[in-house]
């Protein structure tokens, strides 16, 4: 509370003691009645009812330790009255701010069709004897004048964010969306300082719910970033000030029947249903089919709370087959997920996830990566849409390209244009996928702690080396080749995520801080689709720090520091340098 209105608090207790004290006495003297006194006697007779000839008992004077109080009552009611009147102007200021804000909040709430609350009102004290009446007649306006006296800062705050909540909301619909700014510098990496650089990058996200009825909700969500690149929504700062592309992340309807408790469907492109960490899925890849929850909660079971069982398909992409028939068939990952959440103590929950990811045929996943890095301009990219050059991949793939030559005289020269025909995967991929989690609960509210462990080994690790295609015969105007980046191990198939946690940004003033650390072999996920921001997708060893801090309760401070290089299992080839890479964010939620 600020320091005058203590003052100002002071002085109306004083007030309210001066009236308790001075009215019983003129009361007493309005009236006739005898007033008893400290001075008075038990024993002096009393008149008879009804008497005339007894007259009246004149009061005692008031002794001279209560005449002091007084008189000491009276002039700190003085001294208050002029202490208001110093802080009038004060008073007034605050009081147009607070105008202002309240006209400006109620301009909004006409506009959502919201009523305020009436002030409450503030009743006028009768002046005190001795108390200048223009002195008190000022302090009761100026009360009377405030706002609603619940209205306090902290008020004013809650009021505004409900505003903001509503202003979010049209309908059914519900809007939301973040945009964050992120200067990127790069140490280290290659002796050659290939990696060497430091751009500034953004990302933008707008998001739309929406609440149909009791069993379907559906949204979808705009993201920046380039549409070839599944695994992130940045957006670079480069391109010469070109335009920057803003394309569909999500686009989902979700269905609960109501009759079915526990049962949720879910179709179209959609954040993941099943519990993962960046070692399988980067965060920033939304998944496209359809998947499947069915959700138990147990709460009167002493320990077990909760189990659900998740199950998902996923296109990826439709290719031809190359037989008698080629009609288009569809590739896609199929697979689900049993989970648990368990509560041990009051402060200590523990969950325990396991899944399973199949990927049907993934050599159109390694045809686009092929695509996309092909360094020769002159001639349009083949396949299927590409993905993006930035996309990092590690596991072994066996590249057919096709350089087109003029034969004169039975001698071949090449033209300079050369174009990818193929590409496959020495590996299958069917990962199985295990994660723990503790969440304890500290005294301090804002320090929990969590940890998270994740294993993951592709069970097929290798398994395409058999099936992989032989070069096409030259002919007079096309000659083959084939390459592959790195000899098949199988042994090189498991994935390592340990991760710690301290503290939880959701609040003004809140920090939080984490550490992971990743170990990835170079056959033991699909490096095109996980963490995008490791050195590479696979066989890889990287350390994760970050530090969150929360200015707002829409605004945030993040600096993340990844430091990482190739594992290099082959010792033939010198380990290169740690690449340190930083990443400094400003968030701003709305």
């Amino acid at each position: 509370m600020p320091r005058y209105l203590l003052r100002r608090s002071s002085g109306a207790i004083s007030l309210l003691l001066a009236i308790s004290i001075a009215a019983p006495a003129r009361a007493a003297r309005n009236s006739g009645s005898p007033a008893i006194t400290a001075a008075s006697s038990p024993a002096d007779p009393l008149p008879a009812s009804g008497g005339n000839s007894a007259a009246p008992a004149k009061p005692a004077p008031a002794s001279p330790a209560v005449a002091a109080e007084l008189q000491e009552l009276k002039q700190t009611v003085q001294a208050q009255t002029q202490e208001f009147a110093e802080h009038s102007k004060e008073l007034e200021s605050e009081k147009d701010a607070i105008s202002e804000e309240l006209q400006q909040i109620a301009a909004l709430e006409a506009r959502l069709g919201i009523s305020p609350s009436a002030p409450t009102p503030v009743d006028q004290p009768a002046a005190a004897p001795g108390i200048d009446s223009a002195a008190a007649a000022s302090f009761t306006s100026t009360v009377a004048s405030r706002p609603a006296q619940a209205e306090t800062p902290q008020d004013l705050s809650n009021r505004i964010a409900n505003l903001e909540d509503r202003l979010k909301t049209f309908g059914p619909f519900t809007f939301s969306g973040d945009i964050r700014l992120r200067d990127e510098p790069f140490f280290g990496g290659p002796s050659n300082g290939s990696l060497d650089q430091n751009r500034e990058r953004f990302r933008l996200r707008f998001n739309v719910d929406a609440k149909l009825n009791d069993d379907f909700t559906g949204g979808f969500s705009l993201a920046s970033g380039d549409i070839d690149d599944p695994t992130s929504t940045n957006q670079t700062l480069t391109g010469f000030y070109s335009r920057k592309s803003i394309a569909i992340d999500q686009a989902f309807v979700d269905y609960t029947p109501h009759q079915f408790h526990g049962l949720s469907l879910e179709a179209g492109k959609f954040t993941y249903p099943w519990y993962n960490t960046e070692l399988t899925w980067d965060k920033d890849l939304n998944p496209e089919g359809a998947a499947e929850t069915l959700a138990f909660d147990l709460h009167s079971t002493p320990v077990l709370k909760k189990l659900a069982f998740i199950a998902f398909e996923l296109p990826f992409a439709q290719a031809a087959g190359t037989s008698t028939n080629v009609s288009l068939a569809d590739d896609v990952v199929y697979g689900g997920q049993i989970q648990t959440q368990w509560q041990f103590t009051h402060w200590l929950k523990f969950g325990a996830f396991t899944g399973y990811y199949d990927y049907i045929n993934a050599n159109p996943i390694a045809l686009a990566l092929q695509t996309a890095l092909s360094k020769n301009p002159q001639t349009p990219d083949t396949g299927l849409l590409p993905l993006a050059p930035g996309t990092t991949v590690e596991n072994s793939i066996l590249t057919t390209t096709a350089t087109d030559v003029v034969t004169i005289g039975g001698t071949s020269y090449p033209t300079g244009v050369t174009k990818v025909t193929n590409a496959q995967f020495a590996s299958q991929f069917g990962l199985f996928d295990s994660l723990a989690t503790f969440d304890i609960s500290t005294p301090w509210r804002r320090w929990p702690v969590r940890l998270i462990g994740d294993y993951v080994q592709n069970t097929e690790a290798c398994a395409n080396v058999n099936n992989l295609q032989p070069a096409p015969a030259n002919t007079a105007s096309v000659h083959y080749s084939q390459s592959l980046n790195f000899a098949c191990n199988p042994h090189e198939r498991r994935g390592y995520w340990a991760e710690a946690q301290v503290g939880s940004a959701q609040k003004r003033g809140d920090w939080e801080f984490d550490y992971a650390r990743i170990f990835i072999e170079r056959e033991a996920v699909m490096s095109a689709f996980d963490y995008s921001e490791l050195y590479q997708g696979s066989n890889v060893s990287e350390h994760r720090a970050e530090i969150i801090y929360q200015v707002h309760r829409n605004v945030q401070l993040g600096y993340t520091a990844l430091i990482g290089r190739p594992l290099n299992f082959d010792v033939k080839t010198p380990v290169p340098n740690w690449l340190e890479r930083m990443q400094f964010d400003l968030v701003y939620s709305f």
